[in-house]
C-alpha cells in the first residue's frame, strides 16, 4: 500500500512518473541501428539528463525547510527601588583595650593593658 502524505511527496511522485514516461518517449523516439552510433549517444545523455533531473528533486525535495528566524521581543527590564540607609547616631563613646608600654625604670619596661575610649 503505497502511502502519499500532503506535504509535497506527491508532486514528487508526479514528477518521477514524468521523468519515466519522457526517458521511455526518448529511448523510443531514435531507435538506434548497429552502424548508427548517434541514436545510443543521444538516449544515453538525455537518460542521463533526465535522470540528474530526477535525482536532484528527489534531493532537494526531501529536504525540511529551514525554520522561521526567531521573533524580536525586547529584554525585561527589572528596576529596583534603591535601599534607603539609615545612619544612627552614636550613643555615647565606644571603648576598647589596647596593650600600651609602661616603663618601670630607666631600661625597663612592661605591656600592661589599658582602657581607651573614643
Amino acid at each position: 500500500m503505497l502511502r502519499v502524505s500532503t506535504n509535497g511527496s506527491f508532486t514528487m511522485i508526479r514528477a518521477g512518473a514524468a521523468a519515466l514516461a519522457a526517458t521511455l518517449v526518448l529511448g523510443a523516439v531514435a531507435p538506434a541501428t548497429a552502424r548508427d552510433q548517434t541514436g545510443a549517444i543521444v538516449g544515453g545523455l538525455a537518460a542521463g539528463v533526465v535522470g540528474g533531473v530526477v535525482g536532484s528533486a528527489l534531493v532537494n525535495g526531501a529536504n525540511q525547510p529551514p525554520p522561521p528566524p526567531p521573533e524580536y521581543r525586547p529584554r525585561r527590564v527589572v528596576v529596583e527601588e534603591p535601599e534607603t540607609v539609615v545612619v544612627r547616631e552614636r550613643r555615647g563613646p565606644i571603648c576598647h583595650y589596647e596593650r600600651r608600654k609602661e616603663w618601670l625604670g630607666d631600661g625597663e619596661f612592661t605591656y600592661r593593658r589599658v582602657e581607651v575610649c573614643e
